[in-house]
């Protein structure tokens, strides 16, 4: 059977899984919509949050990412995994012991103020349709592949699968799909490169064969040699800027990770404060086995794409080009447009190489023909290049859709329930009834879905670079305000007001500096030229530093302002109290 039958055999089931589940579980009620009726078991919320955490970012892009960043990519790993368990320590039990729906709510209740769960919701409007951005460009990858077909076209029909199960299920639909999702995802990931790692290096560990040898050398050591050779910077040394850049980046993915309104509300649906940290717990050993093997999926594709287009040419430009053209896999992603060369010297072969390297250039090339290598094509693309069967294949686009879908669903369902529950029927409509709250609950998701869409079509970024942006927001906006909140009984409305707003506008100001107005092309101030960033910190990391004004701003407005209700102070005691 051929890869395109297994397709559409692997991801059809498991998309009628999931609209199964959607039309089985329809939510009824504004709970069962906004937090699955509170009764998820800590098990099954640990699969479904690792499932809405491990996004198209960390299936398709991350591995991707580390690829061609090496040692750099390494900040995508600490900065998730730390601030997962900083989220699951500092903030979920505490919001759990909270018992409302949403972090708006939280955030209006605990500073007294209308106002403030306002300025929350658009903070939060802004994360969530950025973060949505990056899994658009996942669906649309993936589809695009899958239906051979352009990424515009894979986009529409990914919109419209997200569009039936998570308007109809709400966050019961969700949350039982998204259980679906994590282990087609999980096994997607994992047993692809359990092959790839038996066949480079004869251990089907993957965590253990990125340590292995191939043909005797060293894996990483090996690596190194034949990228060195054609002309790139060292995996093994390679980094992301500044050692300051790389901390700072680190920093913003971490803090930023803590103050996810989507990730945030999972804890909301568990019965008690106690399953809230057994489920925190459970999905840090769920996630752990997809971020312990992205280092080895990153080297080894990184290998086996350098030496499938180019075999023969490390080292011996000349004899290079006696081998092969380009290889079917090659060819079957060039129909999604996110791959593509040409054929400088007209001769039928590839040659990919940096163009500083001269010794290239004297063989009579005529430069690097490689002209679109998109980095998110990596994992997907990973199975064909080592000739791996076809079902494999077919699985792991599965997965890629599995992820990419599930974080989706998540962030669209923070996206309504803040415009829905927090504004409508918070602020606007507080008489509203409930059966008009969940409706105005699925207008609103249709909504963000057409404008992730509409974002999707021209992403700012490749799919982890514009997920990073989205955790600089949230880190300047929603985790400072969320911390003080629970930790600081002198925080009163007027400090979070003005560090939200602080910490948010400087972050946005700086990302629109350097990438555009609301992702438009050409409508930066600055360029991305390096000696306009602050302190050579980029865009993407800047994050770190918002949030930073956002605390100095707060403690400085919250201290020469008068001091919180009492109410406020006496829910602050009743949320760091123990108990249920």
């Amino acid at each position: 059977m051929d890869v395109k039958s297994w397709t559409y055999i692997i991801v059809g089931l498991s998309f009628a899984s999931y609209i199964g589940i959607a039309i089985w579980c329809k939510a009824k009620s504004t709970k069962e919509f906004y937090v699955a009726g509170g009764g998820v078991s800590p098990i099954a919320n640990g699969m479904a949050t690792a499932a809405d955490w491990m996004s198209a970012a960390s299936f398709i892009s991350m591995a991707g990412l580390i690829a061609f960043s090496g040692y750099g990519g390494s900040v995508f790993l600490m900065g998730w995994t730390g601030g997962y368990v900083l989220l699951a320590l500092m903030l979920a039990p505490y919001l759990r012991k909270y018992g409302k729906f949403t972090v708006p709510e939280f955030i209006g209740e605990r500073y007294y103020s209308k106002t403030a769960r306002v300025v929350a919701v658009v903070c939060l409007i802004i994360i969530s349709v950025t973060y949505v951005i990056g899994q658009m460009k996942g669906v649309g990858v993936a589809f695009s592949r899958f239906l051979e077909t352009d990424y515009n076209t894979g986009l529409f029909v990914g919109m419209g699968i997200v569009f039936f199960y998570a308007v109809l299920g709400g966050m019961k639909g969700i949350t039982y799909t998204q259980i679906v999702q994590y282990v087609v995802l999980i096994f997607a990931y994992t047993v692809p490169a359990i092959f790839i790692s038996l066949e480079l290096t004869g251990n089907p560990i993957p965590q253990l064969g990125l340590g292995g040898n191939v043909d005797g050398i060293p894996l990483l050591q090996k690596l190194d040699t034949v990228i060195t050779d054609l002309g790139f910077s060292q995996y093994t040394t390679s980094t992301m800027g500044s050692k300051l850049n790389m901390f700072a980046y680190t920093l913003s993915l971490m803090i930023g990770t803590a103050g996810l309104p989507h990730v945030i509300i999972r804890f909301f649906t568990v019965p008690k404060v106690s399953d809230a940290r057994l489920s925190a717990g459970w999905a840090l050993v769920f996630i752990a086995i997809l971020y312990t093997t992205a280092p080895a999926v990153a080297a080894m594709a990184r290998l086996n794409l350098t030496q499938t287009i180019q075999p023969g040419a490390v080292g011996t430009p000349e004899g290079s080009l006696e081998y092969n053209k380009r290889p079917e896999w090659f060819k079957n992603w060039e129909k999604t447009g996110l791959l593509k060369y040409e054929d400088k010297n007209m001769d039928g072969h590839i040659q990919y190489y940096n163009d500083s390297n001269e010794a290239f250039a004297q063989s009579g090339w005529q430069g690097n023909e490689m002209t679109t290598v998109d980095k998110d094509i990596i994992v997907l693309a990973n199975p064909e290049i080592a000739k791996l069967p076809g079902w494999v294949v077919a699985l792991v686009v599965a997965g890629g859709l599995a992820a990419a879908l599930s974080t989706a669903a998540g962030l669209l369902l923070a996206i309504s329930s803040a415009i829905s529950h927090d504004l409508l029927k918070g602020i606007l409509k507080p008489e509203i009834t409930e059966k008009e709250e969940l409706n105005a609950s699925r207008v609103a998701m249709v909504g963000a879905i057409a404008l992730a869409g509409y974002f999707g079509l021209n992403p700012p970024d490749f799919a982890a670079g514009t997920v990073a942006i989205a955790f600089g927001l949230a880190a300047s906006s929603i985790f400072p305000v969320l911390m003080m909140g629970i930790f600081s009984k002198r925080m009163n409305k007027q400090g979070a007001i003005a560090g939200m707003i602080a910490g948010l506008g400087v972050t946005l100001l700086y990302v629109f500096q350097h990438k555009g107005i609301m992702f438009i092309p050409n409508t930066s101030f600055l360029g991305t030229m390096k000696e306009n960033w602050f302190l050579g910190i980029t865009p993407n990391a800047f994050g770190a530093v918002g949030a930073i004004v956002n605390f100095a701003v707060a403690f400085a407005v919250s201290s020469n302002t008068e001091e919180p209700t009492q109410e406020a102070k006496d829910l602050v005691e009743r949320i760091r109290t123990p108990g249920n």
